[in-house]
């Protein structure tokens, strides 16, 4: 990985710090983070973000600046994963939006208590 990978992986493991189930590990020349071993994200070399969304809302999200269907090699991945470029995640508040978007289509987005 290079440095823009590693700046970006520390990004992400401080905004995640609070989801102590979050596990980290290698796959692919990515640092993963899943949640019960299923990938959320992925800090990839050149800053890329790699996003799981679900199928449903992939194409929509591809609208959003710097977002594109991720490719791997020399394969483009399906509508459920999304590449994020360094320069639109630039501020934690727009890399904490594609967090989020990852934590929903999984199901493992953190419900806030309804309040009265």
């Amino acid at each position: 990985m290079d440095a823009a990978g590693n700046e970006l992986a520390d990004r992400v493991r401080a905004l995640l710090g609070a989801d102590t189930w979050i596990e980290e590990r290698r796959m692919f020349g990515t640092r993963a983070f899943l949640d019960d071993g299923h990938i959320l994200v992925g800090a990839r070399p050149g800053g890329v973000l790699l996003v799981r969304v679900d199928d449903e809302n992939g194409t929509a999200l591809l609208t959003h600046p710097g977002a594109a269907r991720a490719v791997m090699g020399s394969r483009t991945m399906g509508s459920g994963w999304i590449d994020v470029v360094p320069g639109a995640i630039e501020d934690d508040t727009e890399l904490m939006f594609w967090l989020d978007v990852a934590r929903e289509s999984t199901g493992s987005a953190v419900e806030t208590p309804e309040q009265d």
